[in-house]
């Protein structure tokens, strides 16, 4: 961070989660109530998933940018409620696709109840966030939500398509960000502006806030998954290099490679899948400054995404999202 960006007011995360609470809380029942239904099968995965709880990073960032942009409302919590239904059905397709046994240190709902009910439940939560979509009955919304869900789908595609692929450079990389989680964040910071009826400058604002940080968050999150304590990351360390995933650390390690004997190690670990090699991996992360560069690139992003908030007006909402970028790339799980 530097010494211009460190005087700008941003809130800790504490502060930020006290000042959107109110709204989370509305948000939290309305997520419960429309997870309803009488199929007592998709009660109980969908309830699973959602009680499993996590930060809601992503509905707090439409409540937030809807007060940083002049108020948030109703209509900002059946946003928020949607764009976690949204992200939830794709972690239950995510598990499946990538065989996943844990999630947020709990047992996933393939491994609990197989990929068949997992799968079908991802798709109850689409629908029923397009039913809410229906509800504010606002042409503007849908596109925008029916765009994005779009964009996810191509990107779960074409992370596929790298999936044990050392050739992976890291603007192919960079192209899955966008797709798998940098558009949902965007999405829910510009829908947060929408709603509270913001002008064209405004939502192009908090767009490109929601952008850059979504590329912030998931450079660090597989940074973690190289360098976090296993027991707080709730998640198995190293799951994406057993999935054969080159995440930005190994796409580094790989192209700055010490020797042409080292590179073609690495190349067939990724081509395996090799979850054993980790110690090998890491060795040769660590020699190429893979962490600390990785960790860079994720700074870069939220810097540009806070940078993107330069225009608005100050206010303790806009301290929260500069806040949250801050989060993203400090974060230790």
């Amino acid at each position: 961070m530097s010494a211009v960006e460190s005087l700008r007011p941003a809130l800790a995360l504490p502060q930020i989660q006290a000042l959107a609470s109110d709204d989370m809380a509305a948000v939290d029942r309305l997520i419960r109530q429309r997870l309803s239904s009488d199929v007592v099968l998709i009660n109980q995965i969908a309830d699973h998933i959602v009680s499993a709880g996590g930060k809601r990073l992503r509905p707090m960032l439409v409540v937030l940018a809807g007060q940083a942009a002049g108020g948030s409302r109703a209509e900002h919590h059946l946003l928020a409620a949607i764009i976690e239904f949204i992200h939830t059905s794709t972690l239950l397709h995510d598990d499946v696709v990538d065989e996943s046994s844990l999630r947020r240190g709990r047992s996933t709902a393939n491994a609990l109840w197989g990929n068949a009910p997992s799968v079908l439940v991802g798709d109850f939560l689409y629908s029923r966030s397009f039913q809410m979509m229906v509800e504010l009955d606002r042409m503007e919304v849908m596109r925008i939500l029916a765009d994005t869900t779009n964009r996810i789908a191509e990107g779960e595609v074409l992370q596929l398509l790298h999936v044990h692929n050392p050739d992976t450079d890291e603007a192919a990389y960079l192209r899955v960000i966008e797709r798998k989680t940098a558009v949902l964040f965007a999405a829910g910071t510009r829908l947060g502006a929408l709603a509270s009826d913001a002008g064209d400058t405004v939502q192009q604002a908090l767009y490109d806030y929601g952008m850059q940080l979504g590329y912030a968050f998931q450079i660090a999150d597989d940074v973690l998954d190289y360098s976090a304590d296993a027991s707080q990351l709730g998640k198995n360390l190293g799951d994406d290099l057993a999935e054969g995933k080159a995440t930005l650390p190994l796409i580094h390690a790989i192209a700055h490679a010490g020797s042409d004997t080292l590179r073609e190690r690495l190349r067939e670990i990724v081509r395996q899948g090799d979850g054993d090699a980790m110690p090998e991996v890491l060795a040769a992360i660590r020699a190429a400054g893979s962490i600390d560069y990785s960790r860079q690139r994720a700074r870069e992003y939220a810097e540009a995404a806070e940078q993107a908030l330069d225009g608005l007006s100050d206010t303790a909402a806009l301290a929260a999202l500069r806040g949250l970028a801050r989060y993203a790339i400090e974060r230790v799980y």
